[in-house]
């Protein structure tokens, strides 16, 4: 194997402090030729289908890859903007705004950067850009509040996958979780207490998180506990009762059985059973995306309106607000502790001792 070294490398480049932060990832555009590119990598991943392989090949290039992209596409071409997705569009802001801050803080010498863990830009091109830019010690930190295998180890294994190729393996911290982290807590409530200064409250608060198949719990993956503390610690920040929120899972599919209770299930029972409003909020979600503006902010506001709900409000995710930097800053201050750049060091010396002055 032939391992990388970048081109522009020189032994006198001065050693930085990275910060990578990642996000599921989204199409390049709202077609059905990006959506297939797109969801073969994503679909293919056994991090998040973990069905046999050759199973799961037939059906998905026999079945999925045939019908979902054109479904996909359209579902796509109402949130996208002239930037690009609200995926990108967002995590592209939090990462400006996570380097301004922590050059406020006295850190102008971190480069922050973002990549998708599926389509672009990814993690090994941006990963590559870092390194040339002299990162040596590396702070990965997929904002993925709740763990879970299929997300948070995913983006661990295109770490690593990357790092079979290169020359020169930087230090490396990864955070995988902070579901509990008070200063995201913290955020999470105020956005919530913001929202009903201007709406008022509902009848009901529902944290709606992405759903993973029920085996995976059985199998040992703490997501499901996680969302579960999430939604208690945010209500006890807003001084809630038991009986005045739940927490649901979205966005399933297949036909095995999902965490449960499921939102759009939920949502649809709710008017029966006296709850005539509701609000929702994501704390499983960074920042909005197909799944919140579209499968929360519209899909399941008929589901509930339909089944005889009388007002039903979607509160944005905390996306580039300054709190939600804040606390990312905070829990990059924790995961960075007793590192230091180093100026140019004792090597560069021995290396043009020895002619190598590229």
């Amino acid at each position: 194997m032939k391992y990388q070294g970048s081109p522009t490398f020189t032994h006198q480049q001065e050693d930085r402090i990275g910060v990578l932060i990642t996000n599921l990832g989204t199409p390049d555009a709202p077609t059905p030729k990006a959506l297939h590119r797109y969801l073969k990598e994503f679909l293919w991943d056994p991090r998040v289908v973990e069905v046999p392989r050759l199973i799961w090949w037939f059906a998905l290039n026999g079945v999925i890859l045939r019908i979902r992209p054109r479904r996909s596409a359209k579902a796509y071409a109402g949130v996208f903007t002239e930037e690009g997705s609200p995926l990108l569009v967002h995590t592209r802001n939090q990462s400006a705004a996570l380097q301004a801050l922590l050059a406020e803080q006295g850190h102008g010498n971190v480069v922050v950067d973002f990549a998708m863990r599926y389509g672009n830009p990814s993690i090994p091109s941006v990963l590559e850009a870092m390194f040339n830019k002299g990162v040596r010690k590396l702070l990965v930190l997929p904002l993925y509040p709740q763990y879970s295998g299929s997300t948070a180890a995913s983006t661990f294994d295109a770490i690593a996958k990357d790092f079979t190729t290169r020359r020169w393996i930087p230090d490396l911290r990864f955070v995988s979780h902070y579901h509990d982290y008070a200063p995201f807590i913290a955020a999470a409530a105020q956005r919530i207490r913001e929202h009903w200064e201007t709406h008022g409250r509902a009848d009901k608060l529902l944290f709606s998180y992405h759903g993973v198949p029920m085996r995976y719990l059985h199998n040992g993956d703490p997501y499901h506990c996680e969302c579960h503390k999430t939604s208690r610690l945010i209500a006890e920040a807003l001084g809630l009762g038991k009986d005045e929120y739940i927490t649901t899972f979205q966005s399933r599919f297949g036909r095995e059985e999902w965490l449960k209770p499921y939102t759009d299930a939920t949502l649809k029972a709710f008017p029966a059973q006296g709850v005539k409003s509701v609000q929702v909020f994501c704390p499983g979600f960074s920042a909005d995306c197909l799944e919140t503006i579209e499968e929360i902010g519209e899909e399941n506001k008929h589901y509930f309106e339909e089944a005889g709900g009388e007002r039903y409000e979607y509160i944005t995710a905390l996306n580039d607000r300054p709190d939600h930097i804040a606390a990312l800053a905070s829990l990059v201050h924790a995961n960075l502790q007793g590192w230091q750049v180093q100026p140019v060091p004792e090597r560069d010396a021995l290396a043009r001792d020895l002619g190598a002055t590229r």
